[in-house]
């Protein structure tokens, strides 16, 4: 066998070995070459990929990555059958029902003609927020949950107080009113009471100072008889001792007996 022929055998026994050891690198590559997915193929990467790595961490660092946020379908609320949300209810249902006898009172408010009341229709399991006014349906709402018709029934509660505002302020004025109107009365009278007091006492006075008037007359007049008497009876006492002088007198001396 010349050389060429041994040279000639020896590269191909080379080629034979590459090529069954490419065929083996195929059949199994190392594994940073390999990606593996969940219930996917293996898939093989090409020697480019460090590279593309390389760029998109430079990249990476020269930009900021945007994070995109997958679209989720809106949340809708499920609604059982009947009515869950509020509703206008109609006055002519409610009137019939009230009739009826179908309705059951769960909460009332009243202020002067205004009324309202949250009411249950055991039978369609249905709530109904009622305003009245002078006791007839003025405005009905309903709803198939408490938690709806409960709102609806505090809103008409603030509305009857709210609309009943002007009576009550009415009623505290006529109250005052009245009140100022009693003591208006009781003072007048007793004005006149006064009056009719002071009237009387003048007119006592009057008859005081006139009887004064008269006694201290009558004083006077005694007075003057107690002393035109008085110089009578000593007038007539000296008389009395003038004469009984005059009798001592004539009486003799007579010598006493011994």
């Amino acid at each position: 066998m010349t050389a060429g022929s041994k040279q000639g055998l020896g590269q191909g026994a080379i080629v034979k070995n590459l090529l069954s050891r490419r065929g083996s690198l195929l059949d199994n590559p190392p594994s940073f070459l390999v990606r593996q997915k969940a219930n996917g193929p293996i898939r093989m990467t090409s020697p480019e990929i460090a590279e593309d790595v390389s760029l998109n961490e430079e990249m990476s660092d020269a930009a900021p990555v945007t994070r995109v946020t997958p679209l989720r379908p809106a949340a809708v609320p499920s609604q059982s059958v009947g009515v869950q949300s509020l509703q206008a209810g109609q006055i002519a249902e409610v009137e019939w029902l009230i009739q009826q006898g179908s309705l059951s009172t769960f909460r009332t408010f009243q202020s002067f003609s205004y009324r309202a009341s949250l009411l249950f229709s055991a039978r369609e399991l249905i709530y109904y927020a009622v305003l009245y006014h002078e006791d007839a349906v003025w405005r009905v709402l309903k709803a198939g949950e408490i938690n709806a018709a409960e709102p609806a029934f505090r809103h008409f509660v603030e509305q009857a107080m709210r609309l009943a505002d002007n009576d009550m302020r009415r009623a505290h004025l006529e109250a005052q009113n009245d009140q100022l109107a009693r003591l208006i009365e009781e003072s007048e009278a007793q004005v006149e009471r006064v009056r009719t007091d002071l009237q009387q006492g003048s007119q006592h006075d009057q008859e005081v100072a006139l009887k004064q008037q008269e006694v201290r007359k009558e004083l006077a007049q005694l007075e003057g008889r107690r002393v035109a008497a008085q110089a009578q009876l000593n007038k007539a006492q000296r008389a009395l001792h003038q004469l009984n002088a005059t009798v001592n007198d004539s009486v003799p001396h007579l010598p006493s007996l011994r």
